[in-house]
C-alpha cells in the first residue's frame, strides 16, 4: 500500500514539474505581446508548497475547493483534514524536525501560501532557515518528506524521506527566468 502511495505521489510530482517547466516557443521571447489580461479571472490552483494538496486532500475530496480557497480561510477549514491524513500516512508521527506536533505542522501546511523573508536567506528549509521562501534549487519534495516521515530528528524512516531526485536534468540559467528550456 505504501508503495502505491509513493507511486501516486511521484507521478503527481512528475506531472507538476513537467507542467511548470514547459514554455511557449511561439511568442519569440515576448510574452507580453500575446498575453491578454482582459476578462474575469478565477484562481485555479494553490502551489506555494508543491504536492501538499495532492498528498493531504484525499481522493474523493474536492481538490478544486482547496485550490480556490481564500488563504486566510484555509487553515481553519483544512487543518483537521490534513491532520487526519498525516496520521493515516504516518501513524507513528509525534513531532518533526521543526519540533512541530501533528496539529501544528498541519496548521502550517493547510494554509498553502509561500512565506517570503524580505531580508536574509530565501529558502524552503536549509536546516537553519525555515519557510523563508523558496529558491529554485531547494529540494522541496525531500524537505516535505523529511517533515512528514523523518521524526523529531529528520533521520527516521530514511526509505521514506527522499524522492531520490537529487539534481535537475538541466542546469538553471544565469538570467531570468532562470529555468532551462523544456526538453
Amino acid at each position: 500500500m505504501k508503495t502505491n502511495k509513493f507511486k501516486i505521489i511521484t507521478l503527481a510530482l512528475v506531472c507538476a514539474v513537467a507542467t511548470v517547466s514547459c514554455n511557449d516557443d511561439d511568442n519569440n521571447g515576448d510574452a507580453m505581446a500575446s498575453t491578454d489580461f482582459s476578462g474575469t479571472f478565477v484562481q485555479q490552483d494553490q502551489m506555494a508548497r508543491p504536492a501538499i494538496n495532492t498528498v493531504f486532500i484525499a481522493s474523493g475530496q474536492p481538490k478544486d475547493d482547496f485550490n480556490a480557497a481564500i488563504p486566510s480561510a484555509m487553515g481553519a477549514k483544512y487543518q483537521p483534514i490534513f491532520e487526519s491524513r498525516l496520521m493515516a500516512l504516518n501513524p507513528g508521527y509525534t513531532t518533526n524536525a521543526l519540533g512541530l506536533t501533528a496539529a501544528q505542522f498541519t496548521g502550517v501546511l493547510a494554509t498553502d501560501v509561500l512565506n517570503v523573508k524580505t531580508s536574509g536567506k530565501t529558502t524552503f528549509f536549509d536546516g537553519t532557515n525555515v519557510l523563508t521562501g523558496r529558491a529554485l534549487a531547494d529540494d522541496v519534495i525531500d524537505v516535505e518528506l523529511i517533515l512528514i516521515f523523518g521524526g523529531p530528528t529528520g533521520g527516521s524512516n530514511t526509505g521514506l524521506t527522499s524522492d531520490h531526485v537529487d539534481a535537475n536534468d538541466k542546469a538553471f540559467t544565469t538570467s531570468f527566468p532562470y529555468l532551462a528550456a523544456a526538453w
